[in-house]
């Protein structure tokens, strides 16, 4: 008889460990409510050339990405949208990947937007960002030529 006890508790442990790892944890209610962080890092990555034409801006980014070091992973003409990574220094372990998006900001001015990450965290680095805006300024003044 003690033996059936033992079994039906065990049955009542596990099912009740089944059904606690089956909860959801509540959502935060502000997961994705903006803040004044995200307004600052967001005028950091962007910056504003007067050009009109986008496949020139994108042939810069890419150019630009290049010279860095980084490997295009994906180039999207029509979304304005380029992807790459490269291993970073000294390490080489670690891993940086960037997306760089180019898009219409007025008549005769594309915004570019780069979003760096270094190893799945975010890069709020205004010196980096500064550094891949120096290189694609330089790459589409060789472009202009």
């Amino acid at each position: 008889m003690t033996d059936k006890r033992y079994v039906w508790a065990g049955i009542l442990l596990a099912g009740s460990l089944l059904l606690y790892g089956c909860s959801t944890p509540e959502t935060p209610k502000d997961l994705l409510a903006p803040t004044d962080t995200q307004l600052k890092i967001r005028s950091m990555q962007t910056r504003a050339f007067e050009l009109t034409d986008r496949n020139t801006a994108m042939r810069g980014v890419i150019a630009s990405l290049q010279d860095l070091g980084f490997i295009i992973e994906r180039a999207n003409e029509p979304l304005g949208l380029v992807t790459a990574a490269r291993f970073a220094e000294p390490n080489y372990y670690d891993v940086v990947s960037v997306t760089v998006t180019v898009r219409q900001d007025t008549k005769d001015k594309l915004a570019v937007r780069v979003n760096a990450i270094y190893n799945s965290k975010p890069i709020d680095d205004p010196k980096v960002y500064q550094n891949f805006f120096a290189s694609l300024e330089r790459s589409l003044f060789l472009t202009k030529k």
